[in-house]
This record gives structure tokens, sequence and C-alpha cells, in this order.
């Protein structure tokens, strides 16, 4: 299918007016597919009811065809043909009655589903978009006017604070917004495809299936028709998936990016001001006078076009000449009601404007471009390298030598900043003289090429991959590195049982674990890699302190994220100035490099308490080494019990045996005596008892053969 127009995300921000007026064109687009698909599902909306009643139709058809038999007429029945006639009738149409069943049902799933799910779901969630997206452009117009009304003699923190918080929440807001209305329109091209070809090849299908259950050749002519038009529609399908999934991954770096741009006024000592440009947009306000006395200040976007300055208004589909900007003059100006304003004047004198800008890196800024394009530098061929050469000749002939302060700046090692994203070709590399200057001493306390864990869900270090074989397959690796252990059964009552609320800044292996140096200068490098990365979000947790482990739980859930044993935890420490940072070394059973144990610092914030959990540390682990040391006691005693039984049974075994033995002795004995009693009474005479009972045998024996 041909491409699809879509909205350019990376111009949410700045939200110009070419942006917003094709916006307008999606929304009016938006509204015209909605009314469509209304029309179109009512009328697919009847042919369903249609067939429902046709079905309904058909079954009581082929009933009261059944019923004919039973029928008792006054004149009397008709003969059997006809009863056997509509009977096969009844039959035939019973089972069209099935087809026209699976029809509807058919019907239901493939045609009716799609464009009901297309019209309830999608098409109002747009609606609700764009509610949201224009209550957070009110929301933006209102906080950007509340802080261009900020005074500047009477100026107050206070309020200052707040406009800039307000102004930061509704441009975060009206931007994120602004970013997922865009995805949501540039979504719905695909969607309007899909949901008008899908019912429509539902449609098609559940008919051919109607119809082959009577007629196979109907199918055959359909049937390569068919298989394109459902070949297209996963094409377009795949397309929109594809399309949808660049868009998110947009809106997330867009996300990232874009958090220092929320701020009104960023800092100049951080994001550089670029003075060689020669063009430049962006909203500013300007004043006009209503009368001789009193004045009204309007926003409006400005740009840049060649050596003119021009001004359109929201909605307008094109921008309108301010003033010429060649040859003109640029100052800075001290207004009495605002900040950050500058005056531009023609070349004649005859017509002057007075603009305010947003900060001050933004008024300088403009300030350089317009002092750029009315030297004509924007004639040239390559216009910002020549205005940076025009620069650096009047910075040099301004300031022919460095000062004291400079020469200092210059000699000092320089920290490390984040650029803007938009000026990242233009800045370069600084701050290899305190990376090497540092080098040295982090080396002994961290381990070389350490990464950092900002979050408790992040995702295991590769380092510690090797724990994870060790820990075996019944073993479950936490984002830390650890190995889950199996589940014991711990105390229902401990001794000590603390709860404290912190907030999870990062972890990171550390080499030395003997003093509390090493959490402080880990401390103070994570503090630095969040600053440098930009990451201002925290993880907040309950951290429970026992006498046998420390636990952190989930505040919602009650989940208990981590469990860390104290007897690994070797080490406990605040920050030497902020007390509310507080960190502990652990232990753990994986390794880095074969043979070396690892330490791991995990670095907290917490609710001015940081000495208060030490305390309580430290207090659980003589906890745990006097529970060690009764439970070691206890394993011994148990040992000795154990070996104490196996002897006694060992001994109860041999009397056992020996008893045994003595039996089978007995039995023995018992077996081999009337033997040699036998064997002796051939050569032994007997004594007069021995031939007294023989008789007596004797007689017996003759008394049995003769009365045989």
């Amino acid at each position: 299918m041909p491409g699809i127009e879509k909205l350019p995300i990376e111009e949410t921000l700045e939200d110009s007016p070419q942006t917003r007026s094709l916006l307008g064109v999606f929304e009016e687009d938006a509204a015209a597919i909605s009314n469509y698909t209304n029309q179109l599902y009512n009328a697919m909306k009847r042919i369903y009811d249609a067939q429902n009643e046709l079905s309904t139709a058909t079954h009581l058809t082929s009933k009261l065809l059944k019923e004919y038999e039973k029928q008792r007429f006054p004149l009397g029945g008709d003969d059997e043909v006809m009863t056997s006639t509509l009977q096969q009738f009844a039959q035939v149409i019973d089972e069209l009655s099935s087809c026209h069943a699976v029809l509807s049902t058919q019907l239901a799933d493939a045609m009716m589903f799609p464009i009901t799910q297309f019209k309830e779901k999608d098409l109002k969630e747009m609606l609700t978009l764009n509610e949201v997206f224009a209550i957070a452009s009110n929301d933006l117009d209102m906080a950007i006017n509340k802080y261009s009304r900020l005074s500047k003699r009477k100026e107050n923190d206070k309020i200052k604070l707040e406009a800039t918080e307000d102004l930061y929440t509704s441009r975060k807001k009206q931007h994120q917004t602004m970013m997922h209305y865009f995805c949501a329109l540039n979504t719905l091209q695909y969607k309007k495809k899909i949901a008008l070809l899908e019912p429509l090849l539902g449609y098609m299908q559940a008919q051919i299936n109607f119809f082959k259950m009577g007629s196979e050749h109907m199918a055959q002519q359909l049937e390569e028709f068919l298989t394109n038009i459902g070949a297209s529609v996963q094409g377009v399908r795949r397309e929109m998936e594809t399309e949808v999934e660049t868009m998110h991954q947009t809106i997330q770096d867009l996300e990232v990016a874009s958090d220092s741009l929320y701020l009104p006024d960023p800092d100049t000592k951080i994001f550089n001001i670029n003075r060689n440009l020669t063009r430049k947009t962006g909203y500013m306000n300007t004043r006009n006078k209503t009368r001789l006395v009193s004045s009204t200040w309007e926003r409006h976007y400005y740009f840049t076009q060649g050596g003119n300055l021009m001004r359109q208004a929201r909605g307008d589909v094109a921008g309108g000449l301010v003033m010429d900007l060649d040859n003109c003059t640029v100052m800075a100006v001290d207004c009495e009601d605002r900040r950050y304003c500058f005056q531009i004047t023609s070349f004649d004198g005859k017509k002057a404007v007075l603009l305010q800008a947003e900060s001050k890196k933004e008024c300088e800024e403009w300030i350089a471009t317009i002092n750029n394009i009315s030297k004509r530098i924007y004639l040239s061929e390559n216009p910002e390298e020549l205005a940076a050469r025009v620069n650096q000749s009047a910075l040099e002939a301004v300031t022919p030598s460095p000062s004291f302060q400079q020469r200092h700046e210059i000699s000092r090692p320089t920290v490390h900043s984040r650029p803007h994203p938009s000026r990242a070709n233009s800045s370069s590399s600084v701050g290899s003289e305190s990376a090497s200057l540092s080098a040295a001493s982090l080396d002994s306390i961290v381990a070389p090429d350490t990464p950092i864990q900002f979050d408790i869900i992040s995702s295991v270090s590769e380092d510690l991959s090797n724990q994870a074989k060790i820990s075996g397959p019944g073993t479950r690796t936490n984002p830390f590195g650890e190995c889950g252990e199996p589940k014991t059964e711990e105390p229902e009552e401990s001794i000590l049982h603390q709860l404290f609320i912190v907030r999870f800044l990062g972890s990171m292996e550390v080499k030395a674990n003997e003093t509390s140096d090493v959490i402080c200068d880990t401390m103070r490098q994570i503090l630095a890699a969040r600053a440098i990365h930009n990451i201002f979000r925290m993880t907040e947790s309950h951290l429970l302190v026992t006498g046998d482990c420390l636990k952190l739980i989930d505040p919602q859930t009650q989940v208990i994220r981590l469990r860390f044993p104290l007897q690994n935890v070797v080490l406990c420490a605040t920050h030497k100035e902020n007390k509310r940072l507080f960190g502990f070394v652990l232990h753990t059973g994986g390794s880095r490099v074969e043979g070396r144990p690892v330490s791991i610092c995990y670095v907290f914030e917490s609710n001015n308490e940081g000495e208060k959990i030490c305390d309580s540390v430290g207090l659980g682990k003589q906890i745990a080494f006097h529970s060690e040391m009764d439970r070691q006691i206890t394993d011994k005693q148990r040992e000795f019990d154990r070996e104490k039984e196996k002897q006694l049974m060992e001994l109860n075994k041999q009397k056992q045996i020996e008893k045994d033995l003595e039996e089978q002795s007995r039995l023995i004995a018992a077996s081999i005596r009337p033997n040699q009693m036998s064997g002796e009474s051939q050569f032994v005479p007997l004594d007069n008892s021995t031939q007294a009972e023989s008789c007596d045998t004797g007689d017996d024996g003759k008394k049995k053969e003769l009365e045989t």
C-alpha cells in the first residue's frame, strides 16, 4: 500500500504553528473517519440483524413443516405423499437453517467485532486524547502567562519557584500528551484501513463458507481474491505494528532527552549559549501599546527567514513580516515589569520592536542570531563557521590577554556536564585532566569498569554471571547479583524490628571495605553519575532491620524485594556532611575474577535517619552475632547428642549381634546332641532304664503288629 502521512513526533516540544496546522488536518481527517465509520457500522448492523432474522425465520419454517403431520384439519388430513414431501423439505430447510446460524456467528465474529472495536475503542480513545491535549495546552498557556508576568523589581523567590514548577509540570504534561496524541493520530491512519478492510474480508469469507456448504465451486472463484486481501491486511497490520513500535521508542527517547528542556530558565553554566546561529525559531512575547500609558503583551511564534524576522500566530497558515534585519541593531533592555527583554531597531531608526524571551539563554541566543543576520553572514556558504570566526575575532579584539580568573578557570580541572542533544556536535569533550587525577585515587577503592545499578529492578551485571552458574539451576539471581537461597522459616518474633523509609540511589562493586571512606567515595561516584546522566527517579522502599537480616519491602504490595543477611554486611556508615545519605558494604558469594569474593556498596537516602539506621544495623549485627554463636553452640550440642546416640545404637547393635550369636550356638548344639546320641547307641551298652524303655517300646511295636 502507498506510504501514509504522519505527524512528526520530534517537533511536539517546539509546538510550532506549522505543526498545529498539520495537526488540524489530521484532526479533520479523524472526524471524517469517525463519521464514515458510524455510517458503515449502521449498514453492517442491518446486515447482521437481517441475517439473524433470516436464520430465525428459517428455523421456524423447518419447525412448522415438521409439525404438519400432527395437525388436525377439519376436512381431514392429506395423503402420506404430501406428508413425506414436507418432511424432506423440513430436513433440507433445517440444514439450511443450521448454515444460516453458522453464517450469523461468523458475521458477528469476523464482521461486527472488528468495526465495533474500532468504533467503541479506537475512536473514543482518540476523542479522550483530544480532550486531554486541549486541557494540557490550556494549562501550559496559563502557566506561561503566569511565569511571564513575574516582576523584576518586585521579584519574590517563593512566587518565582511556584511559577517555575508550574511551568515545568505543565510543559512536560503537554509535551507527553501531545506525543501520545500524535502517535494515536498516526496509528489511526493504519487502523482506518484495517477497520474498513477486515470487516469486509470477514463478511466475504463468511458468505463463501456459507456457500461452500452447498456448492464448492463458488469458493474457487473468490479464493485468490480473498487470499490477496488477507495478505494485504496482514501487511498493513505488520506495518502498523512496526510504526507503532518506532513511535513508542521515539517517545521514550524524546522523554529522556527532553527532560532538561522543560525548565523555563536553564542554567547557562550547564547549557552553553550558541552564539554562532544564523537561524532561530521560538515563542516570544511582544509588547503592544494600547493607549498612551497602558500596554499589553502578546505571545507569538517568531522565526527568521533569510534576513527577515517573521511572526506567526497559532492557527495561522503562514507568517507575516515583522522587520528587515539587515543592518539593524539589537540590544538587551531593562523593562520595568518583564525580564529577559531586548529591542530590535531598524537601520533607519524608524521602527523598533520590544520582545521578551523565555529565559536568559534564549534571550542571548536571539540577540546573537540577529546580530549575525544583521551582518549578512547568512548569505555565505557556511554561515555558522563564518559566524564563529567573526565572534572569535571580536572576542580577541576586546580581550587581548586572559585575566587572572580566566587563567585560574583554565588551570582548574573542568567538571563534566551532559550537553544538550541538539548541541552535541558542536560541544567538545573536556575534563580529561579531572579524570586522570581521580583515576589513581578511585582505582584503589572502586573496581575498574564497574557498572552502577541505579534501580532495584535493573538487569544483572554481566560481570557477576559466574555467580549464576555457581548457584545452579535451582536458585535465582536478583538484580544485584545475589543468589536467591531456598526459603527458610524465619522466627515469628524478633528481638529487633525497626522500619525506615529509604530511597535507593545506586550500588556498585568496591575493592576495599575496611573504612567508611569507601562508602563516602561510592556515594560521590553514584551522585555524580546520576547528575551526568540526568537520573532523578529514586525507588522508595521500606527498610526493615531485624536481628538476622535487612529487608527491602515494597511499600504498596508489601513484597520483599531484597534480603541482605547481616553476617554478610561488613560495614555501614553515613555521609560525613549529609547525614541523610547512608550505605553499607555487602559480601556476596559470586566473584568477578576466579578466587576473589565480591564486595558491593549500596547507597540509600533516608528522612534524616541515617545515623539511626546505622545504629540499628550495628545492633542487629550484634544480635545476629550472638544468635550465630548460640546457634553454633546448639549445633555442637546437637552434634554431640547425635554422636552419643549413634554410639548407643552401635552398642545396642553389638549386644544384639552377640545375643543372636549365642542363640545360634545354642540351637546348633541342640541339633548336634541327638545325632551323637543315636550314633553312640550302637557301641555303648545301655543302662537299666534305657533297656526298660527299649523293652516297652518293643512290646508296643509287637502289639501294633498283631493288631494290624
